[in-house]
């Protein structure tokens, strides 16, 4: 099957799709973010691919493994089917410089402020740059985005539907710009 070229929205998990209550790794831990199954659903209405990049240090300070992390995102991902949303890729890094468990005990590309994981979705999924954007709660978020040349918006809290909704409203209006400023020159 082939993939039509088309903008992204990269999803920073804890503290924008739920609350982050620190280290939630099952799913009794997940209140979610208001309007957060909105928030996809909107994103998904609108074309764009929907891609989750998540710090997750509770797997190198070994709180839990990598097989809980994917049992939540695939929970997870059955939460946002039956509200019509979907996740079209995830990832995460496992990795954290002062964790406990050998195999994880390092820093990494992947690991937020690093691009790693936002560039491996665009090598393999066909992401149009110009369009695509970031949320995420911490600066580490903003700055990974920086990094690939995107735009990053900090989420810090409320609701992330009507957040969504604005900053989808700020991008149409750069991108419309962009082409602009292209057919002028």
């Amino acid at each position: 099957m082939t993939r039509a070229r088309r903008p992204a929205v990269f999803l920073d998990r804890d503290g924008v799709l739920n609350v982050d209550h620190g280290y939630a790794h099952a799913p009794h831990q997940i209140e979610w973010a208001p309007g957060a199954k909105e928030a996809v659903k909107l994103f998904n209405d609108k074309g764009y691919y929907v891609f989750v990049v998540t710090n997750q240090a509770g797997v190198a300070k070994g709180y839990y493994g990598e097989e809980a992390v994917g049992a939540l995102h695939r929970w997870m991902a059955r939460e946002m089917a039956e509200a019509g949303a979907s996740i079209d890729d995830w990832r995460y890094c496992p990795f954290h410089p002062e964790g406990v468990v050998a195999a994880y005990a390092r820093a990494h590309h992947w690991r937020k402020p690093a691009p790693g994981m936002i560039l491996d979705l665009i090598a393999h999924w066909p992401v149009e740059r110009r369009g695509s954007f970031l949320i995420g709660d911490k600066t580490s978020d903003i700055e990974a985005a920086a990094a690939v040349g995107i735009p990053g918006y900090l989420f810090q809290g409320g609701d992330l539907h009507a957040f969504s909704r604005e900053k989808l409203a700020l991008v149409a209006e750069a991108v419309a710009d962009q082409r602009a400023e292209a057919k002028r020159r």
